[in-house]
């Protein structure tokens, strides 16, 4: 059964920066926050400069065995983002609300006949998904 101090949301269409603060602000209250079908999460702005700056992200950074490391998963993205939303996500409070962050790439199984919150709607501007970013990257 699902815990009561659980949140369960959906990111089909979602902002991603939107929804990561959301989502940071719950896991820091002391909630588990489940997101599904974080590949569908968006970026909004122009195409050529959303992959640009992920670009330059995953190039950033020292020496072949040593950071930042920038995964090209989705859901890895969603949660990386979220991170970068809280306080000091390697010690204290941060760390703690880190754990409690979730992302899935799909539905699984025991999350499927949960009621989720819807947090995205229909955009009119230029954006990419998460997945299409990840291709790219």
């Amino acid at each position: 059964m699902v815990e009561e101090k659980q949140i369960v949301i959906d990111a089909k269409g979602a902002t991603l920066g939107r929804l990561a603060s959301y989502a940071a602000k719950q896991a820091l209250q002391g909630k588990k926050v489940v997101i599904l079908n974080s590949e569908r999460a968006i970026v909004t702005g122009k195409k050529k400069s959303i992959l640009r700056n992920y670009l330059e992200k995953k190039q950033r950074g020292g020496s072949s065995q040593r950071g930042p490391l920038f995964s090209k998963l989705p859901e890895r993205i969603v949660k990386r983002t979220i991170r970068g939303m809280l306080p000091d996500y390697r010690d204290g409070r941060g760390r703690e609300a880190f754990k409690r962050v979730l992302c899935f790439r799909e539905v699984p199984e025991k999350y499927k006949d949960v009621k989720t919150i819807k947090a995205g709607k229909e955009k009119h501007t230029g954006y990419l998904n998460i997945e299409q970013i990840s291709k790219k990257i």
